[in-house]
């Protein structure tokens, strides 16, 4: 005597417990990932403080640029005074001016640094045949790994003939 079940309500109840068996299998899968550890970023950050003045003279007045710095492994800064590391850039034109930090912490130290940073551009002009122009200033900075920062965009400043 054969005693195998067979009929509708048998492959019914088989197909269902297929089922089941697949989704408790898709919601282990998809379910089990691996747990990723942020590791925290090797480039330095920058965040705006101010420029001033608002308003130049030019060829006649300073402006000074002050901005946040964060580095994580204190990577930066450089003693070697033939290396620039920091860079304000004239909107207006796309003339760079670069700038040396000198370094911050030992070499290895692998510390989180932190402070203020003040940068002066010793002058500006008018680019065009007006006697009052804007502009903003973009400023970034590189560590000695490379690692180039966020790049801050400061207000319009006006010069003025």
């Amino acid at each position: 005597m054969n005693t195998k079940p067979t009929g509708r309500l048998y492959w019914i109840k088989m197909k269902s417990l297929y089922y089941s068996i697949l989704m408790c299998y898709g919601i282990l899968f998809f379910s089990c990932k691996k747990e990723e550890i942020s590791q925290p970023s090797l480039a330095p950050e920058i965040n705006f403080v101010s420029v001033n003045p608002l308003t130049v003279k030019e060829y006649n007045d300073k402006l000074q640029f002050s901005f946040i710095y964060t580095d994580s492994d204190g990577d930066l800064g450089e003693n070697n005074p033939s290396v620039n590391n920091l860079y304000l850039t004239d909107n207006r034109n796309q003339v760079i001016y670069e700038y040396r930090i000198k370094q911050l912490a030992p070499d290895n130290a692998n510390v989180k640094i932190t402070g203020v940073l003040t940068v002066e551009l010793k002058n500006t002009a008018i680019t065009d045949n007006s006697t009052l122009q804007k502009t903003t200033y973009s400023i970034y900075i590189k560590d000695r790994a490379g690692n180039i920062s966020n790049t801050i965009i400061t207000p319009e400043v006006t010069v003025i003939k």
